[in-house]
């Protein structure tokens, strides 16, 4: 009889002791790359929500400081953009100023809304804060 040249032959009990490692490996592995992936799509999301209360801000002040219009119209109209784009949770604490801005008379908006957490939940308290600024005529 010829002998066995295996590996395994050697040592008989070393195919026995990694019998399942690479299941243990993928779920481990599997559960890391998830957990990375679901933080970059939820830094993802608090970028778009951060973005979008900063144009909300911003166009709502330039649309506060058109002839016709009155710090109200700017408040309206961050919270319609708010409401449209995201949901109107986030625009509960919307506040106008006119404020001096790099030596210049300006109508300031200013959101504050919920950070999203997880998903679009966010915390109650108002962690996420934003201005917009548009230059007062006269």
């Amino acid at each position: 009889m010829l002998p066995d040249t295996r590996a395994d032959a050697a040592h008989p009990d070393t195919r026995d002791s990694e019998r399942g490692a690479a299941v243990v490996d993928f779920v481990l592995v599997g559960s890391l790359l998830t957990l990375l992936f679901l933080a970059i799509i939820q830094l993802t999301l608090v970028l778009h929500v951060r973005n979008t209360l900063i144009d909300a801000a911003s166009s709502g002040a330039r649309y506060g400081t058109l002839a016709d219009r009155t710090p109200a119209h700017a408040r309206q109209r961050a919270a319609e953009l708010i409401g449209t784009a995201l949901n109107a949770d986030y625009a509960r604490d919307i506040s106008t100023s006119e404020v001096e801005f790099q030596g210049i008379r300006t109508l300031e908006v200013t959101i504050k809304a919920p950070l999203p957490v997880v998903g679009m939940f966010g915390v109650p308290v108002s962690v996420l804060e934003v201005k917009g600024h548009a230059a007062l005529a006269g």
